[in-house]
């Protein structure tokens, strides 16, 4: 009886059987290969870590100063004035300046260029295990999903931690620079939103680092994988 995660084909050499994991199996052997190689995959989620904090940071402490301006009028305008804030005289908000954004730019750019070395590395360590699971079957869509599934997990976590840490920052600079009502003020509806942005930045950042490895690792012959490792 042919299993039931099994199909068959029929081509021109004869029958032939493959075999399909489920997405559970696929998700544990992820999950095995970032505890192997814990301490490296820490380095890669720290570099996100950093990157979606700091982003976090640019914009919750926007939120805030706009919360500010918003509720205490010329008062928190002079405020953030002597905090450095650039401010025209009908300014309602308060966006991130242009040098924010650049260094926002390169600190993004600076991660991803870091995941997709990390990766690159990743993929040359394992180089006997992909030729393994391609001499037992593996089609090319079995390693992208493995390396997909770990960089989704990497950048889950990092981008979670590193809003945390984000808004941890911006929560207490603001509070040592305008005092409890930094706090009060802030809009939560804008920062939950700017904290979904962060997220999402890092976790698209995660995917987009790992995607050129993934596809060296999925076309890699299973004999020049062998060959290489020895």
């Amino acid at each position: 009886m042919t299993p039931p995660d099994a199909h068959s084909q029929t081509g021109q050499g004869g029958i032939r059987k493959q075999v399909v994991l489920p997405f559970g199996k696929s998700l544990r052997i992820s999950i095995q290969s970032l505890r192997v190689r814990f301490f490296r995959n820490c380095v890669t989620v720290m570099t996100l870590v950093l990157a979606v904090a700091f982003l976090a940071f640019i914009l919750i402490s926007a939120n805030i100063a706009s919360g500010l301006l918003e509720s205490g009028g010329a008062t928190a305008r002079q405020m953030l004035i002597r905090a450095g804030y650039d401010l025209a005289e009908d300014a309602l908000r308060v966006g991130s300046s242009p040098k924010d954004h650049w260094i926002v730019g390169l600190s993004l750019l600076v991660c991803t260029v870091g995941i997709v070395n990390a990766q690159l590395m990743s993929v040359t360590e394992r180089f006997r295990e992909i030729g393994t699971m391609k001499c037992l079957g593996a089609l090319d869509s079995f390693i992208l999903r493995l390396f997909l599934l770990e960089a989704s997990i990497q950048g889950v976590i990092g981008a979670a931690t590193g809003c945390l840490l984000g808004v941890l920052a911006a929560i207490s600079v603001g509070l040592i620079r305008f005092g409890f009502p930094a706090l009060t003020s802030l809009p939560v509806a804008e920062a939950l939103a700017s904290l979904a942005l962060s997220a999402v930045v890092g976790l698209v950042l995660s995917m987009i680092g790992v995607l050129y490895p993934a596809i060296i690792a999925a076309r890699m012959q299973p004999v020049e994988a062998m060959r290489a490792e020895e």
